[in-house]
This record gives C-alpha cells, structure tokens and sequence, in this order.
C-alpha cells in the first residue's frame, strides 16, 4: 500500500464523534475477535435482524425497506477490530501528526485550496468557518476525497448496533441510513464508508448528514457522496459553525512554558486571559498573543512535548471528533496548508504508546497506591490524569498528569 493511501486508511479508521461498542464478541486487548467466534457472531447477526425488526419500523423505517436492505446486510468482523484500534487512542501524538499533517497531506492540501478557491471562498463566507479548517477536515478524513471507504455502511452499522455496546448510538444511525435510502437521496451500493459507518468525503454519520448537510451546489440533494465535494465541504463548514465555531478567532497556537509551570493549570477547564498566561511567563513560539483573548493551555505529551494555548474553536472541532490527537491535527494541518511552520518543540520520540494491558496497569496501581483513577477501562481520561498528577506530587514529580512508559515504570518499582 503507498505511504497517503496507508495514512487514508488510518485516518478512515478514526471516524467522527469516535463511537464505541461493546466487546461481547471482543476479547479485552488491542482489538483482536475472540478466536473461533465470527461463525457464531454471524449467526447471531442474522437472528438480531430479526429480533430488531420491531424496533426499526417504530422507528419509521418501512417493512418492505427493512426487509430488503437488512436481507443483503452482512456481519463484518473487521468492522469490530477496527472500533478496538481507533489511531488517536493507540498511537502516541507524535506517530499521529507524522500521518496526519505529513509533507505530502500539506502539498496535496495546498493544491485542492489552489483548485478550490472559488467554492472555499464562497464556503468560508456563508459559514465563517477558515477555509483551511475545511481543507484540513477533507484532508484528514480521506485525503481530499481520494479515499472514501469502501465499507458498505448498512452492514457497519448494523454490525455494531448488534455488537451492543453503543446500541442506542448506533441504531440510530442504521435508521436514518436506511431512511436516506428509502428517501431516494443515495442507492444501497452508492452508500459506502469507514468501518464506522462515517460517510462521504467529510465522513458524516448519518444523523449528522440529517442534522447539518447542505444542497450548496443548488441541485437539490444533500450529496455528500459525489466527486463533487461542494456539498461536503460546506456541510463540514455548517457542521463547525453550529458547534461554536467563532469566525476570526484562531484554533490554538503553540506556546512556550517557563520553567516551574504549574502544571494543574493544563486543562481544557482552566480558562484565563492572555494577559494573565504571559504575565505567568507563557509566551507564544511565534507572533504575539492575540488581544482580549481568553485560552486554555493544553500539554498533549506531557511537560516533555509541545503546549498548546487553545480557543473554544478548538471544542468546535472536538465536536467533530474528540481525540485531542485528531484536534491538534486538523488545526495544525491547516496552519501548514495557509504556509506556517511546523511545530517547533520536541516530542518524547523514545516513549511508546502504553498498549490498553499497560494502560489498565497505570490504572490498577494508582489505585492500589490510594489515587482515584476513575476505574480500570484503559482510557486515560481526566481522573485518570488528576490520579497521575497527584501521584507525581507526592513523589517530587513534574506534575504534568502524562501516563508514559516511565510512570508506569515507576509505579512498577514501588
């Protein structure tokens, strides 16, 4: 496979609004089907197509739809092992920005801006979104619309609304995609996408095609699937607007952090005035700070990475999909295809990435040690985080909250 159709395929496996299911088929490791499982998970498949008839036409999807449709629907086992390694989550950010905002993804961008300056134009002026935060969704979702997915989207869906463990999420989409069938707007085979049932080249699901997709070209359909990206690309632009997006107002920037930084003060609900973080010694890499802003400082990789000062455009985009890898990612590519830098810091490049095993670890010892890490999932949410920090404290640490290799390490030796 090339190098862009690989970063396509990662990138289709990060789908918007990163839903999750449920591991009843699934072993808890790094995304592998329970050995000699898929025949008796498809034939269960075929009884829940039954079972969940009742429901689809409560619903509103027609009898003769359901019938037809779910009749050609088929169990995929990939789609499973595709929901277990979704990249923003089992890469470290550093591996996830070399793909993501890569050399030839900003080139590629660069050009389809070149390409696209009347639509993006016209774009950016309805919805005040940045033209280059549209291009950056386009870009990262599937490279500019060269990969779309191939997965046939009513299988996906029904696949992990059986699966169960986000029935409601996904049966919701399985409904509307059979709706957007029934209604004429794309044809059964037409209708392809990411494991996840994401569609088109902004990779909408379909309650977000119903909620936010546009007829910009003025054709009467809502057409996120044709060659044709104007639909898509001012859906992606009305999705972002009615999700906070501000007009004029940057994602982020990164900044420089002093020495002796607090690091209790990362986080997306520490809001402050500029004046305040530079009056604190945080200082923009480049230019200056913008006036009258208030930002949140964000450490993706800990004390040792890049920071981050961030806008609530940034939780626009997070709406979109909430890995704060794939956030950093859309802005940043954007800021590389309008001709800024790269980043400037260093990353830990001798860290891994903690498989979930090791993640689940970090969550078991802190605990075992009397820090409440919010459980045992092997997702390093926010208590997770504060139970990182704590511990660093009491042990002299720098208290960034990052759970790397040597704070598992570390927690291994006490």
């Amino acid at each position: 496979m090339k190098p862009l159709a690989l970063a396509a395929a990662l990138m289709l496996a990060s789908p918007a609004m990163g839903p999750a299911v449920h591991a009843q088929t699934i072993e808890d490791t790094e995304g592998s089907l329970t050995v000699g499982r898929e025949s008796e998970s498809a034939a269960g498949f075929r009884a829940w197509i039954g079972a969940y008839r009742g429901k689809a036409l409560e619903a509103g999807v027609p009898a003769p739809v359901w019938d037809r449709e779910m009749r050609a629907a088929e169990f995929l086992p990939d789609v499973l092992r595709g929901d277990r390694n979704q990249n923003e989550f089992t890469r470290t950010i550093w591996d996830y920005l070399d793909i993501a905002v890569s050399d030839e993804r900003v080139a590629m961008g660069r050009a389809a801006a070149e390409k696209h300056a009347d639509l993006l134009a016209r774009i950016e002026a309805k919805f005040g979104v940045r033209k280059e935060i549209v291009l950056a969704v386009w870009g990262l979702e599937t490279s500019y619309g060269s990969f779309r997915g191939t997965t046939d989207t009513i299988s996906a869906l029904a696949t992990l609304t059986y699966d169960g463990r986000r029935e409601a999420f996904f049966g919701a989409q399985l409904i509307e995609a059979l709706k957007i069938i029934e209604a004429g707007e794309i044809s059964r085979a037409q209708m392809q996408g990411s494991w996840a049932g994401a569609m088109g080249h902004t990779q909408f699901m379909p309650t977000s095609w119903r909620d936010y997709a546009v007829d910009f070209d003025g054709d009467g359909r809502r057409n996120l699937w044709s060659d044709d990206p104007a639909d898509a690309l001012a859906s992606a632009a009305h999705y972002l607007a009615k999700h906070g997006w501000a007009t004029g107002v940057p994602w982020g920037m990164e900044v420089q952090l002093p020495e002796g930084f607090d690091y209790d003060l990362t986080s997306e609900q520490v809001v402050k005035p500029v004046s305040d973080w530079a009056a604190l010694g945080v200082k923009p890499v480049a230019g200056d700070w913008p006036e009258g802003a208030r930002v949140s400082i964000l450490v993706p990789a800990g004390a040792r990475g890049a920071a981050f000062a961030i806008w609530p455009n940034f939780q626009a985009i997070e709406s979109y999909n909430p890995a704060d890898a794939y956030v950093i990612a859309i802005g940043h590519l954007a800021d590389r295809i309008a001709g800024g830098a790269t980043i400037a810091a260093s990353w830990p490049r001798q860290w891994k990435a903690l498989t979930l095993d090791e993640r689940k670890e970090v969550q078991q010892r802190l605990t075992a040690a009397g820090f409440d890490a919010g459980g045992v999932d092997g997702r390093i949410g926010p208590k997770t985080v504060a139970a990182v920090k704590a511990w660093q404290k009491a042990r002299g640490l720098v208290a960034d909250g990052y759970a790397s290799p040597d704070v598992l390490r570390d927690l291994r030796a006490e």
